[in-house]
């Protein structure tokens, strides 16, 4: 009988190949902003999803697949489920408890380096500056670690986490969720959204 997490890694990841194949057939179902894609992730995951923002599933945390699992439905699903409204935001506390809990720990260092970006990523999420350090030094580690092959694949997932760092460093916010969390944006903050690449 399979762990109650693997439908959902086989979903996210597919076969665990190289990283540079697992990208290439996922990042569309990571990065895409799909309907079809988030009506998949609601009507597949939903119910877990629920259950771990409500505080449940709390011994996938045991085994490091299940950790990464139990990070996915708190911080990925979330995001696509409830896109463009505050509940994309609502487990982000709990992952985060969740990542540093794990971190330089046997669970870290049982996932494959294409899935601690996903440990990386609540970090790269956090409106932090600390934890946004700590992801570009986490993608930095993989990035030196990467195959030549590779290099690009995790220089640009360094690069993403750079980025977001500047941003919180600049604002101690991501502008781009003021919106939908019924924030005022300064003006500054205004003027930031209007340029290219502002809101991820």
């Amino acid at each position: 009988m399979s762990a109650p997490w693997q439908p959902l890694l086989d979903w996210w990841f597919g076969p665990l190949t190289t990283a540079g194949e697992v990208a290439a057939a996922r990042s569309g179902l990571w990065f895409g902003k799909r309907d079809s894609q988030d009506a998949e992730a609601r009507e597949r995951f939903g119910a877990l999803v629920e259950q771990a923002l409500a505080g449940g599933l709390g011994d996938w945390a045991e085994q490091a697949e299940g950790w990464l699992a139990l990070t996915l439905l708190l911080d990925q699903l979330p995001r696509m489920i409830h896109r463009d409204d505050p509940r994309a935001f609502a487990g982000d506390a709990r992952a985060r408890q969740l990542v540093l809990d794990g971190l330089d720990g046997e669970r870290e260092a049982a996932l494959a380096p294409i899935q601690r970006v996903f440990i990386y990523l609540v970090l790269e999420h956090a409106e932090d500056l600390l934890l946004q350090d700590e992801a570009v030094r986490r993608f930095s580690r993989l990035l030196d670690a990467a195959p030549a092959a590779e290099h690009k694949l995790f220089a640009d997932y360094l690069d993403y986490a750079e980025r977001h760092q500047r941003i919180i460093a600049r604002f101690a916010r991501f502008p781009h969720r003021n919106a939908i969390l019924g924030r005022a944006s300064s003006e500054e903050e205004l003027r930031f959204l209007e340029e290219p690449g502002s809101r991820f």
